[in-house]
């Protein structure tokens, strides 16, 4: 399977992914770090990539997305953005409703 093919299937078999730098557990940048506590607030399990063992996904998934830092959060299959546009969500409550939303329907 391509780098292409191994991230979308990443972003359409999970409701909730981030792809991060580290783990959830051990984030390995601040704005990884402050994306999955986001998360693990809402109380919902999520997926997640650690960029950093996986070169290829970190060296494709800025052309995939468009979007060219990480973390990179992805909801229901759609790009939701990185580490200020889930903290601007989660302040606002939005980000709890888009996971809680993707949980529901699996």
């Amino acid at each position: 399977m391509d780098v292409n093919e191994r991230i979308k299937n990443h972003i359409e078999s999970n409701p909730v992914v981030l792809f991060m730098k580290g783990t959830p557990q051990m984030p390995m940048c601040g704005f990884s770090s402050r994306t999955s506590a986001a998360l693990k607030e809402i109380g919902r399990e999520f997926a997640y990539v650690n960029v950093i063992l996986d070169s290829e996904i970190r060296e494709s998934l800025p052309a995939y997305s468009d979007w060219p830092t990480f973390p990179q959060l992805y909801i229901k299959g759609e790009l939701v953005g990185g580490c200020d546009i889930v903290m601007e969500l989660n302040e606002s409550g939005e980000l709890g409703r888009l996971v809680e939303g993707a949980a529901a329907e699996g």
